[in-house]
């Protein structure tokens, strides 16, 4: 299976050629939409042979772009049930805990940006055409991968397992200074739990939602 990786400021989007045609794993934040659409058409993904959106959660960086692709490339959008709330009604859990100083600073004073406040305020609020649930194939589409629900960083955080071996992980997994659990929870044991599932996988590369890819073993 073929991978493209769309670096999209500090979120990666992933871009997967299947038999049937492509299929985009999230979509980056509304800033980032000209490289969204530059990314997918230097790919020949155009309206028409793009089959599925997958969004691995659904904090506003990951589907910020999802309502704009959808009505765009025809696409329909699949999400876990447990994040849908989040789009739908743009109910972000902004309560997750940051266990890492730096980031519960940096995260707390960008909260506070006017910046920030616009982007939350212009997100394209969608209901999700598609739910994802545990152990889906996404073959109807075209990608011989299943779907894993794997909470912690959020209630209906997901990541897809190739069947050779390639794992997109969304933010379970990143690689922000060194291959890690993602340090924003929503809850601490159903993470452990989602961690340890990942690591019993016949799971090679790991391709985060930030951040460089991995091999599984490097995983702390």
């Amino acid at each position: 299976m073929e991978f493209t990786r769309i670096r999209l400021s500090f979120v990666n989007a992933y871009l997967v050629r299947g038999s049937a045609g492509f299929v985009l794993v999230d979509t980056g934040m509304p800033s980032s939409r000209a490289d969204l659409e530059a990314a997918l058409k230097a790919q020949g993904c155009v309206p028409g042979n793009l089959k599925l959106v997958v969004l691995t959660h659904g904090d506003p960086d990951h589907s910020g772009n999802a309502a704009w692709v959808r009505a765009t490339y025809a696409a329909p959008v699949a999400l876990h049930p447990g994040d849908a709330r989040e789009v739908v009604e743009g109910a972000w859990n902004d309560r997750r805990k940051i266990t890492k100083l730096f980031p519960r600073i940096f995260f707390g004073l960008m909260r506070r940006t006017p910046h920030f406040k616009r982007m939350l305020a212009s997100f394209e609020r969608f209901r999700p055409d598609v739910e994802l649930k545990d152990g889906q194939s996404l073959a109807p589409w075209g990608w011989e991968a299943t779907v894993l629900h794997l909470p912690g960083h959020s209630a209906g955080s997901i990541a897809i397992l190739d069947k050779g071996g390639d794992l997109l992980s969304g933010d379970t997994l990143n690689n922000q200074g060194r291959p890690q659990a993602t340090f924003i929870i929503d809850d601490a044991h159903a993470l452990d739990v989602s961690v340890a599932r990942l690591k019993s996988l016949p799971a090679t590369t790991i391709h985060p939602g930030h951040g460089n890819p991995f091999a599984l073993r490097d995983l702390a």
